[in-house]
């Protein structure tokens, strides 16, 4: 990962936590049921989750009570607008949005001397077959305030009410009381603490439960999508809700989602892009072995490009160029068809949300499609960096240089 490290391209928005941090961020722990990291500094991101706690842990969702119970954990105002670095939800982000949104001044308050645990509830308490994850409908966001601080504001209150009334300023009993919770807790008197519950309506999403999977419910009848065969295989035997339920790998998803005007894609159009010369050189990297110059050169150079391009077998040069070829036979006939010519895998890599899809909506779909054909590095970056990371580190050196250079050019 160095060299996305050293261009700025891997979790480089993570916030440092040390000293007196470590010890709230610990409490939340604790108040969520979890173990105390034994880490004396450690990296956040705007959830509140660690790499380096992941690692330690063994688990990258160790802030999740089970898949249907996932926390964040608030201990600096500055996690507003960081990114959400291991999301389990596609919603995540925005659901600390909209915390921020709600009581970034309580966040700022109350992270001065404590922690903010974040409870996202569901209604369930945990999921027993797939077709559970339709529940999720409306979340509510709760809060809990480490150290009992909002009971000791209470508290603290009603001893000055208590103060106030007849002679008891004079009291030595309610002066102590009163030094006591001074000296334990601070003026507590015009604190805001309160952060009441708050519902966060959830449409369309995706979720790492069940092996991930894809919940699209704004359009024409619900789909799910799974990731996972035994999950997808478990949930079509399914006789009760009225969903459709694909497998990722299935090509009938792709034409049933361009059928619910969710997809689109018109060749003419998309081979004239960038994305298309990306996917392209992507094509032509994983056909080549031998080579006497690095993939920065040979992607980037036309020359390198059409030299290395005919090095190939033509089977292998038919599938790179695949779609001019079919372009170029269709301006001679009309007979020829997608399938005929065009590789699959290809072909659902050039498809887009639909225009008419919303800019939340077009995010979810982009997820998507990078993991039905994972063929657009920047996208794939873009949209899913878990499997980005994961496909980096299987890159040869120089290519690492060409998708770095990609990505960083389009940032």
């Amino acid at each position: 990962m160095e060299k996305l490290i050293e261009a700025n391209l891997y979790r480089s928005q993570l916030i440092t936590v040390n000293g007196k941090l470590v010890e709230r961020y610990n409490t939340c722990l604790q108040t969520l049921g979890f173990k105390q990291t034994q880490l004396s500094s450690f990296s956040i991101d705007g959830l509140g989750w660690s790499p380096e706690i992941a690692e330690e842990r063994q688990n990258m969702h160790y802030l999740n009570n089970g898949d249907a119970n996932p926390h964040a954990i608030l201990i600096t105002p500055r996690q507003k607008d960081i990114p959400v670095y291991m999301p389990f939800h596609s919603f995540d982000k925005e659901m600390m949005n909209f915390v921020f949104e709600t009581y970034e001044s309580q966040i700022k308050d109350i992270t001065r001397d404590h922690a903010i645990c974040v409870d996202f509830d569901q209604d369930i308490d945990t999921f027993y077959e797939p077709l559970d994850i339709l529940k999720y409908q409306e979340i509510s966001i709760g809060f809990r305030v480490t150290n009992n601080i909002v009971f000791h504001q209470k508290e603290q209150r009603d001893l000055i009410n208590v103060f106030r009334q007849g002679h008891n300023f004079i009291d030595e009993s309610t002066q102590s009381k009163l030094l006591e919770s001074a000296k334990n807790y601070g003026d507590l008197r015009h604190r805001d603490f309160i952060m009441s519950a708050i519902a966060f309506d959830v449409e369309s999403f995706y979720s790492k439960a069940f092996g991930g999977v894809y919940v699209l419910r704004d359009f024409i009848s619900p789909i799910l999508v799974f990731a996972d065969k035994e999950n997808y295989n478990e949930a079509i035997k399914d006789v009760v809700h009225d969903v459709l339920i694909y497998h990722i790998n299935q090509p009938e998803l792709v034409t049933k989602l361009r059928d619910h005007m969710i997809l689109e894609c018109d060749l003419r159009k998309e081979v004239k892009t960038e994305r298309y010369n990306r996917i392209k050189k992507f094509e032509l990297y994983q056909r080549l072995d031998d080579v006497e110059h690095s993939y920065l050169e040979i992607l980037d150079e036309k020359v390198l490009f059409k030299s290395y391009l005919n090095k190939l077998s033509i089977e292998d040069r038919k599938k790179v160029m695949c779609v001019e070829r079919y372009l170029e036979k269709l301006e001679t006939s009309n007979t020829y068809k997608i399938a005929d010519l065009v590789d699959e895998s290809m072909y659902f890599a050039l498809h887009k949300p639909h225009s008419s899809l919303t800019n939340a909506q077009k995010d979810l779909i982009w997820k998507l499609l990078v993991n039905i054909s994972a063929k657009d590095i920047l996208y794939l970056f873009w949209y899913d960096k878990s499997k980005f990371h994961d496909a980096f580190v299987t890159w040869k050196p120089t290519f690492k240089d060409w998708a770095v250079q990609t990505i960083s050019n389009n940032i």
